[in-house]
């Protein structure tokens, strides 16, 4: 999987894995604000025939590692993302339940978002 590269659209509120021009790959996330800053993943996504390369694992690995750079948190709603930070603790810090809620409601709040 060395030639998937990851980038960031955070106007898109996308990262997407790339093997050279395709997109192959992506989590779809907004920017939580209140009650604090957070990284909110709500869909992850790997196209057909790229799955099982590990390209989900990687984009989940990728969020947390911008979320630590930037010192914020991940507040999950994805699925996969919930179970890949549930495998991978020393990566993906527990996620807070005020988070997670204040998340749900900012979704709740922006119908046809996701």
């Amino acid at each position: 999987m060395s030639d998937i590269e990851i980038r960031d659209d955070r106007t898109a509120g996308r990262l997407e894995a790339y093997a050279g021009d395709e997109v192959v790959g992506h989590i779809e996330y907004f920017v939580l604000e209140t009650p604090r800053r957070a990284l909110v993943p709500v869909h992850t996504i790997v196209e057909p025939a790229h799955e099982g390369q590990g390209i989900a694992g990687s984009l989940a690995r990728e969020l947390y590692g911008i979320a630590a750079r930037e010192s914020v948190v991940v507040a999950p709603l994805c699925p996969y993302v919930v179970k890949w930070a549930a495998r991978h603790p020393e990566e993906a810090p527990a996620a807070d339940p005020e988070l997670l809620a204040a998340a749900k409601a900012w979704l709740v709040a922006h119908p046809g978002r996701f």
